[in-house]
């Protein structure tokens, strides 16, 4: 007879945490074999992202009749100044992954997402004043160290990585501190971004220059899928964070760079030679630091009657 104990409540709510989050960064993960499929130049391919993702949040927040406290909140003091700095980061962080991609810098890409964890670990401490512990320092001049190996071995720092890596470690810290939610944040940045990137297609259009009037049907529907993907696994991560401490969440961010630089090695064949492979493993040692610590600490804390995170 089986006596193994049933799963409590904790244990489930748990257990549809990690399913949820990895659904939301194995999507992200495999986000490099969309872009490779969308036949469109960079910026084009931003613009319909943005378009795209609007009208499928506008659905998806009327839906759960959210549109008008949406409307409200933006009306608030700091909030549409707050939305149009974050939007502008992430267009900025959007756009130059889809240009990684297009180029062939799938693995460029996957160090940014690799080492967002420790510039939001630095963000924050510039930004918001929050203390270093000493597994973060340590964790950073490791990081700092792969970051120059490979900026020396190839004569120049590896600006993509480290440009997704400020973006996004930067539009984090301001979501952070801001007052909407995730699915509502997205909407007022796409907003924002929405009069722009419209006018930009229709200016396509009015050339004969747009992929989504000269494409075929499979592409159309392509660019038009830009929407759900882009807000699906954020939805999905949403979810699953909430059920989940974050110290697990941090340890499970990694699944996404990881496919990324899975994909480009073994799908597209991009160079990582032994050079390479270094300053990566000198960055990956530094996120084993970080992360052992963060579980550390969190054990920590719950051990003291802390806060459980």
């Amino acid at each position: 007879m089986d006596r193994s104990p049933l799963p409590t409540p904790a244990d489930t709510e748990r257990r549809t945490g990690i399913i949820l989050s990895l659904v939301a960064y194995l999507l992200w993960g495999a986000f490099p074999i969309y872009f490779k499929a969308v036949h469109a130049p960079p910026l084009e391919l931003l613009a319909n992202r943005v378009v795209w993702s609007t009208l499928f949040l506008a659905l998806v927040l009327g839906a759960r009749g959210r549109l008008g406290a949406l409307s409200r909140a933006a009306r608030a003091p700091g909030v549409l100044l707050a939305s149009i700095a974050s939007g502008a980061l992430l267009g900025l962080n959007w756009f130059v992954y889809i240009w990684a991609v297009d180029a062939g810098r799938v693995v460029d890409g996957s160090l940014g997402y690799f080492i967002t964890p420790l510039v939001s670990v630095l963000i924050g401490v510039l930004t918001l004043g929050e203390a270093l512990r000493h597994g973060q320092r340590l964790a950073i001049v490791t990081a700092a160290g792969g970051v120059l190996w490979l900026t020396l071995q190839y004569g120049q720092l590896p600006w993509v990585g480290l440009a997704l890596a400020g973006s996004f470690g930067t539009y984090g810290a301001l979501r952070k501190t801001g007052k909407l939610g995730a699915l509502d944040g997205l909407m007022l940045e796409q907003v924002l971004m929405f009069p722009l990137a419209l006018s930009y297609l229709l200016w396509l259009a009015a050339r004969g220059q747009n992929a989504f009037q000269i494409a075929g049907t499979g592409q159309s529907l392509l660019l038009m899928c830009s929407g759900p993907l882009s807000a699906v696994p954020l939805t999905l991560f949403a979810a699953g964070a909430r059920r989940l401490p974050l110290s697990l969440v941090g340890l499970l961010q990694y699944v996404s760079p990881s496919l990324q630089l899975l994909l480009g090695v073994y799908l597209w064949h991009e160079p990582f030679n032994g050079v390479r492979l270094i300053g990566y493993a000198l960055i990956w040692l530094a996120l084993v630091i970080y992360s052992v610590e963060s579980v550390w600490t969190a054990r920590q804390l719950r051990r003291s009657g802390g806060l459980a995170t």
